[in-house]
């Protein structure tokens, strides 16, 4: 497929035409143009191999003549269709009422548009300013604060006369001899042993490594992705979105309905996030224990847990002075509606509120578990392994069930980081093996080790989120500034059936949020040309309210392919409405003079009685957009493991020595952003270890 799509081809030339319909002015003779066909083309052949033959299937389907005609009713090939035609035709696939169409049409136009945005062409054409660390600050939302500290200031954000230029990046970390290995660099077959191998660099995986290697232990952390670092971080989109995001940024549910971005470099997601730290909220921990017999899990047990982490990663609020345009009409529209909201307290010091958290930190301002618990851990002797992916756990010792747990041997495969071919094998034996590779690939990898069965790959909750637009009559610009400091939880309960949902900001890069604003052509660029005056409020959902539906699954297929599912419960789609309606409402306090939701065909909210239109409004899998970052439950620890796939200390049942600690922990959603939670119960897990 990728060559057919770099050369003269049928796909080729539907790519094109499709490509026309969607971003018309890339072909103009205009500074916005550029080549997206051949752009189109290249990020496919740089794509992995399954994802590549998704697009293939893809341009296949948009191809067959019967199904074209069943939902356009044409029989014409698409780069043989008039431009309204084709237009209409192309529209028609994204309302039809047959599923498969509905994904082909958002793979299409995601990926068409999620490129464009990316190019220097997509960037002048919404007036994109270059990243900060090239410029000078050109609106107050970004760079350090003016003027001396306050009382009580903690550091969070950096302090200094405007004119001061910002740091380019953050100093090279002084790191012990071979500390990092690339994976490029071990081709041909290898064979290594430790006391603990740790899968995954993220909260959970760093984490755990810093304390086992503090403990004395020989830890090896196997890592994937890549180890960027400082000025590794470029702030350009189109590049980075590949190497920190799994599947390059495209991992989505099976039909498309919800896209999923989770971090897949060193520090995992913690690279990527944007921050916010919100501790277990003590329902939910009434809840596991109620439920899961997590007695051990007390609020005692867990405050300390926190309180340790939030001192080693300077977690401190985020000053009222420094609030985005966005996060303030959050604020202010929550106090004129008498809601619940609060400025946010973030894992940052020094930040500069370049606005690009989502590509990596340049300026070593994100306490994250890449600045904080790897280099800990590597100080204390730990090794990391990046563009190492591990495979399967072989149980290489008969478990007697007494004394120390038999060792096991991970089996890996070295990548190229350039390529992602692999290169070479690597062994790894240990009587201690820690799956932290995130809800996605831990229950995959337990499954491919015939670890898996029951409730492994199970129970996936992913805080189904979509965000609401709002337009203002000043200027915004969202891809400035601090993306998430203040959060609205007026609407989070803990009545039981009645999960509730919370409201943030996200950050919105060109890229991605092409990609989720829906529509394509002229109408998506006029609200692309938009973005300037617009706020988007997420409204983020409990979900797993209907306590017996298992909403989504993690399996791995024949071919050995990920497979993700994932449902709304009914429960669940009524607390999404809710929660669109509360974000739209929370725009219109706050001044909007126009609000939009993600739905295929947008509503348009102009007044309060406009409200009573969501209620109507379609709620099917890709009706509205849908995405997640906090992906969680696949492995959840508890007593009976029949429903869960670990005990209370973290240890997969019936294999001795291998343990999760992951989001895939996590009993039920938390109804917080779950890094800190993640995070607390690794600390425990490292606890029963160490």
């Amino acid at each position: 497929m990728p060559h057919e799509l770099l050369e003269s081809s049928p796909a080729r030339r539907t790519l094109a035409a499709i490509a026309r319909t969607v971003v018309p002015q890339a072909f103009d003779d205009t500074p916005a143009a550029c080549d997206i066909v051949s752009l189109v083309a290249s990020r496919v052949a740089a794509l992995p191999p399954h994802l590549q033959r998704d697009v293939e299937r893809v341009l296949r389907a948009i191809n067959n003549p019967l199904l074209r005609w069943y939902i356009s009713r044409q029989f014409v090939p698409w780069e043989g269709l008039a431009g309204d035609v084709r237009h209409l035709a192309f529209a028609r696939w994204g309302t039809s009422s047959v599923g498969l169409a509905r994904t082909v049409h958002q793979a299409l136009r995601r990926l068409i548009l999620s490129t464009y945005y990316g190019t220097s062409g997509g960037h002048h054409d919404i007036g994109v300013l270059p990243p900060l660390h090239r410029r000078t600050p050109a609106v107050s939302w970004e760079g350090p604060l003016e003027g001396p500290a306050h009382s009580g200031d903690q550091g969070v954000v950096s302090r200094a006369p405007r004119q001061l230029a910002v740091p380019r990046a953050s100093p090279t970390q002084a790191l012990p001899h071979r500390a990092i290995t690339s994976g490029g660099v071990l081709r041909g077959a290898f064979q290594l042993s430790a006391d603990v191998v740790v899968i995954g660099s993220g909260a959970g995986g760093a984490l755990v490594a810093d304390r086992l290697a503090a403990a004395g232990k020989e830890v090896v952390v196997l890592e994937a992705g890549q180890y960027l670092h400082g000025a590794d971080f470029t702030e350009d989109e189109a590049t980075l979105v590949p190497r920190l995001f799994a599947e390059s940024g495209l991992r989505a549910t099976n039909d498309l309905s919800v896209s999923i971005l989770q971090g897949a470099a060193a520090g995992g997601g913690t690279t990527v996030n944007w921050m916010i730290m919100l501790r277990p909220p003590e329902h939910v921990l009434d809840e596991w224990r109620r439920r899961f017999g997590l007695n051990d899990l007390t609020t005692d047990r867990l405050d300390r847990a926190c309180t340790a982490i939030e001192h080693d990663l300077r977690v401190g609020l985020v000053p009222d002075e420094a609030h985005s345009p966005a996060n303030r009409a959050l604020l202010d529209g929550a106090a004129r509606l008498g809601w619940r909201a609060s400025a946010a307290r973030i894992n940052a010091h020094g930040c500069v509120r370049a606005g690009s958290c989502s590509l990596g930190c340049r300026y070593g301002a994100k306490q994250s578990a890449l600045d904080v618990y790897l280099p800990r851990a590597f100080a204390a002797g730990a090794r990391l392994l990046c563009s190492t992916r591990a495979m399967r756990i072989e149980r290489a010792e008969r478990d007697t069930g007494r004394g120390t747990p038999p060792r096991s041997r991970v089996h890996a495969r070295t990548l190229d980081p350039l390529t992602q071919l692999e290169v070479g094998e690597l062994t790894i034996d240990a009587p201690l093996v820690i799956l932290a590779a995130g809800a996605i690939e831990t229950p995959a990898l337990l499954q491919r080790s015939g670890l898996g069965g029951g409730p492994v790959g199970r129970y996936l909750r992913l805080h189904p989120t979509t965000a609401v637009m709002g337009e203002y009559a000043h200027d915004i610009y969202p891809l400035a500034g601090i993306p998430l400091s203040a959060i609205c939880d007026e609407f989070i309960t803990s009545r039981p059936h009645n999960y509730g949902f919370w409201l943030e900001c996200p950050a919105l890069g060109p890229s991605l949020t092409a990609a989720a604003t829906p529509g394509f052509g002229a109408a998506h660029r006029d609200r692309m040309l938009a973005l300037y005056r617009t706020a988007a409020f997420m409204a983020l959902s409990r979900d797993g309210a209907d306590l017996s539906q298992s909403n989504g699954t993690v399996r791995v297929d024949r071919r050995g392919r990920i497979r993700i599912a994932y449902r709304l419960g009914a429960t669940d789609r009524e607390t999404v409405q809710q929660s669109v309606e509360a974000a739209a409402r929370l725009h219109l306090a706050a001044g909007a003079t126009a609000v939009r939701t993600l739905h295929t065909t947008p509503m348009l909210i102009a007044h309060e009685r406009d409200l009573a239109l969501l209620r109507t409004a379609p709620w099917g899998p890709n009706e509205i957009g849908l995405f997640s970052a906090h992906v969680n439950g696949t492995c959840r620890m508890g007593t009976d493991p029949v429903s869960c796939g670990t005990d209370p200390q973290g240890q997969r049942f019936g294999a001795r020595g291998v343990y999760v600690a992951d989001g895939s922990l996590l009993p039920t959603a938390p109804g917080v952003n779950p890094q800190e939670t993640v995070m607390a119960l690794a600390s425990l897990v490292a606890d029963g270890l160490c």
